[in-house]
């Protein structure tokens, strides 16, 4: 339990550096190789995700000694206070917002799809809906189809449907649909995250802005008419007279700012490739050796040693009290990373019964313990112990 949130904690706080790196690269980028480079930039998001769970080369481990506490024996180091709740209190309330943005993301999906009405397809392979809830637009996942309004005829010239259709194509071919999925998904598991509203949102324009300049730049001369369209397109739903609507207006006027600029020359955008390469796998990289404690991202190229660790002084760990006054008794098995100079690293519950309930006292008591560490061609080295612990509340027949 504990791990899941500190997981969650850590890939927020990625998070949170992925994204104001990309904002504070946004300008730059932009000079160098125009939207579609900006675009490609928030790879680094899922990349520096991703890379938390890929895993990290291990130390070389060795069993050590079995660990007992005994809840008679120990009665008066026990703790004072039960178990924490407060994990069990944050994961119910990450789930429950999940849950809920998970609903209102299905709802808001079913209610567009029922909102097209009946499709027909069209003789350029689109499909023409009955109804109208935005169109035109790519809409499924597995299969997307390209679905325009009932007026798209009379709205659009042929030269404008054209264009329109080739915008939606591109987004089919460079795999949009599935990139807004994986957004969805993120949206749902860091509802709480405080920059995500903006992030999602200026990642949606980023790929609007990347689409129009992979349908425009090659024809340069159709700027003009793909701006018109534009326009078109934002008065076929007009807004009400008294409002204000923020997400039409500063969107259309970024789109066709857009198309205002000149195409880019071919060495800034080489340089501007090779930028977003490098940021997306050197970020990439430290996120990845940031699972580790530093002794064993150093030491990790030791692939056996001389001498193994031994154990130099190894308490055992208090009882829990509410584990205690209901006689419960488990086992933990914890790995445990041993510097060069004997002190204890990182330490990771490889295995606990019952779950949860021994695991916070095991790793106390074991980020106290001492060993004589491990020897390779006559030096110390950093290694790592299996340590099984036993929580029992009798004295045992026998002793190991």
């Amino acid at each position: 339990m504990t791990e899941l949130l500190n997981a969650l904690l850590q890939a927020s706080v990625w998070a949170t550096l992925g994204v104001l790196i990309i904002a504070g690269m946004r300008p730059l980028l932009l000079r160098l190789g125009g939207a579609a480079l900006v675009y490609r930039s928030w790879w680094l998001m899922p990349l520096l995700l991703v890379a938390q769970g890929l895993p990290l080369p291990h130390l070389p481990m060795v069993d050590a000694a079995p660990v007992l506490a005994m809840g008679s024996v120990v009665r008066s180091a026990m703790l004072p206070a039960a178990v924490p709740v407060w994990p069990s209190v944050l994961l119910v309330v990450w789930l429950t917002g999940l849950l809920a943005v998970a609903a209102a993301s299905v709802r808001a999906q079913r209610r567009f799809d029922a909102a097209l009405g009946t499709l027909r397809r069209r003789a350029d392979g689109s499909w023409q809906a009955s109804g109208d809830p935005g169109l035109p637009a790519l809409v499924g996942l597995w299969r997307p189809r390209i679905v325009v309004g009932p007026a798209f005829e009379r709205d659009f010239s042929p030269a404008e449907q054209d264009l329109i259709l080739r915008h939606e194509r591109s987004h089919r071919r460079h795999g949009d649909p599935w990139a807004n999925a994986v957004l969805a998904v993120l949206r749902c598991v860091f509802w709480f995250h405080p920059l995500l509203p903006w992030a999602a949102q200026r990642f949606l324009r980023d790929q609007e802005l990347a689409c129009d300049a992979r349908t425009v730049d090659p024809h340069p001369a159709l700027r003009r008419l793909y701006a018109n369209a534009l326009l078109k397109a934002q008065l076929v739903h007009p807004v009400a007279p008294m409002a204000c609507h923020w997400r039409s207006q500063p969107m259309l006027k970024e789109r066709i700012a857009m198309l205002k600029e000149h195409k880019r020359k071919a060495l800034p955008w080489l340089t501007g490739q090779v930028l977003v390469v490098g940021m997306c796998v050197g970020l990439g990289t430290v996120a990845w050796a940031s699972q580790g404690a530093a002794g064993e991202r150093t030491a990790a190229v030791v692939k056996d040693v001389d001498v193994q660790a031994k154990v130099r002084e190894m308490g055992p760990p208090r009882y829990p009290q509410a584990a205690f006054e209901q006689s419960i008794t488990g086992k933990v098995e914890l790995r445990v990373e041993v510097d060069a100079t004997g002190k204890t690293g990182a330490i990771r519950v490889l295995s606990s019964t019952p779950a949860g309930v021994f695991d916070a006292v095991s790793i106390e008591a074991a980020q106290k313990w001492t060993f004589e560490p491990a020897l390779k061609d006559g030096k110390a080295v950093a290694s790592a112990v299996k340590v099984p612990l036993t929580f029992a509340m009798d004295e045992p027949g026998t002793t190991q």
